[in-house]
C-alpha cells in the first residue's frame, strides 16, 4: 500500500470499529435486547466519525454470524430462542467501520452475567485469532495460517468451523476475493492456495464450536438476515433500459447505489425510503411495496441477501477478528483502541 493517505484511513477505520467493539462490552447485559445493542453500536459509529461498512450483528449461543435487526424487529427465523440476552448466553458482536470505503472488522464473544459457563471456549477462539495473527508474513502459506488457528480449539476440546472464514479487505470491498481459512485446511486444498500477501489488508476471525461436524448451517429464507448487498452484476440505469425496472424500482435502486455503494445494508436503513413516494400508505401496504421491489432487484440479480448461519448440530458457538495491514515486518493489527 503505497498510499499514506489510504494507510490512515484504514487505520482510523479500525481504530472506531475497536472502540465500537469495546463500548458495547458494557451493553452485554441479562434483559438487554438484541436491537436496543445493534442501534447503540451503529450510532456510536457514526458519533466517532465512521459509517457501519455493514449492520451491526449479533449472533447468541448456538447463532454464528449474520443476523440483524428489521425495521419491525421481528424474531430470528428458526431460532429457538427470544432476541433479549439472559445470564449465561454466549455473544457474538461483530461491527464494522468504513471511513472513504476503508475498513475496520472486529468481533469478540462475551458471556452474559459473567457465570464461567463458556470461559474455556472463550479463551480459545480469543487464542485463535491471535495464532493466526501471528503467522500473518509476507510469503506464509494460507494452509499454515489455518492450522494456527485451528490448534487452540483443538487443545482445548472444541471444533474449528470448517465452512466460515476471514477474508481480504479492499476499498469498498468488504469479501475481497481471498479466503482465510481458520482450520487445518492442508496444502492441497484447492480454496486456500497463495499465501500472505505484503501491502494486503485481511479480517482474521476464527470461529469455533462445542459441536462435533465443525460446519455451520443457514436458518430460515434466504433474507433471513435482513442484510442486503448489491452484487454489482447490473446497475439501475442498465437495469432501466433493459425494460426491468419501472420508474419507482430504478428510483429505488439507484438510492442504495448512492448511499451504500458495495457494502451489506440492513433492511430498516432502507425501508424508510418508501415514506416519500408512499405517504398516505400504511404499514401493510409499504410492507407489501417493499417486499415486491426487493423481490424484483433479487431476481434481476441487483441485489443478494444472506441468510443467518447457526452451528449445524446444536453446538455453542465462539468467535474473534481482527484486521491486520501485512507489512514487511509482519502484521500491524488494524482494529486495536
Amino acid at each position: 500500500m503505497d498510499d499514506e493517505n489510504a494507510l490512515k484511513y484504514w487505520r482510523d477505520a479500525g481504530h472506531v470499529a475497536r472502540r465500537t467493539l469495546e463500548a458495547m462490552k458494557e451493553k452485554i447485559v441479562p434483559g438487554a435486547t438484541f436491537h436496543e445493542i445493534i442501534e447503540a453500536a451503529e450510532r456510536f459509529i457514526h458519533r466517532h466519525g465512521g459509517k457501519p461498512a455493514f449492520p451491526g450483528t449479533i449472533a447468541v449461543n448456538d447463532m454464528a454470524a449474520h443476523f440483524t435487526t428489521d425495521h419491525n424487529i421481528s424474531p430470528v427465523q428458526e431460532w429457538d430462542g427470544d432476541m433479549t440476552l439472559s445470564k449465561g448466553d454466549c455473544v457474538k458482536i461483530d461491527y464494522g467501520v468504513h471511513i472513504k470505503g476503508h475498513i475496520g472488522d472486529n468481533a469478540l464473544t462475551i458471556e452474559v452475567g459473567n457465570s464461567n459457563n463458556h470461559t474455556d471456549q472463550i479463551k480459545a477462539a480469543k487464542e485463535a485469532r491471535d495464532a493466526a495473527v501471528e503467522m500473518m508474513h509476507p510469503g506464509t502459506p494460507w494452509y499454515k495460517v489455518g492450522a494456527a488457528a485451528a490448534q487452540p480449539s483443538l487443545d482445548a476440546g472444541f471444533q474449528p468451523i470448517r465452512n466460515l472464514c476471514g477474508h481480504q479487505l479492499k476499498p469498498w470491498e468488504l469479501h475481497a476475493g481471498v479466503s482465510v481459512p481458520s482450520y487445518a485446511c492442508g496444502p492441497d486444498n484447492r480454496g486456500f492456495k497463495g499465501v500472505v500477501e505484503e501491502g494486503s489488508v485481511y479480517a482474521i476471525e476464527p470461529f469455533n464450536t462445542t459441536g462435533k461436524s465443525g460446519m455451520i448451517k443457514n436458518l430460515g429464507d434466504s433474507n433471513s438476515s435482513n442484510i442486503y448487498r448489491l452484487t454489482g452484476i447490473t446497475t439501475s440505469r442498465k437495469a432501466r433500459a433493459k425494460g426491468q425496472l419501472k420508474p419507482l424500482g430504478a428510483q429505488l435502486a439507484r438510492n442504495l447505489e448512492e448511499r451504500y455503494s458495495t457494502l451489506p445494508f440492513a433492511e430498516r436503513w432502507a425501508f424508510p425510503m418508501l415514506e416519500k413516494p408512499f405517504p398516505e400508505s400504511d404499514e401493510a401496504s409499504r410492507q407489501s411495496k417493499w417486499n415486491a421491489l426487493i423481490k424484483k432487484l433479487i431476481s434481476i440479480r441487483f441485489l443478494e441477501t444472506y441468510h443467518v448461519l447457526s452451528c449445524a448440530d446444536g453446538g455453542n458457538i465462539c468467535q474473534f477478528e481482527h484486521t491486520v495491514f501485512v507489512t514487511d515486518g509482519g502484521p500491524e493489527i488494524l482494529t486495536v483502541e
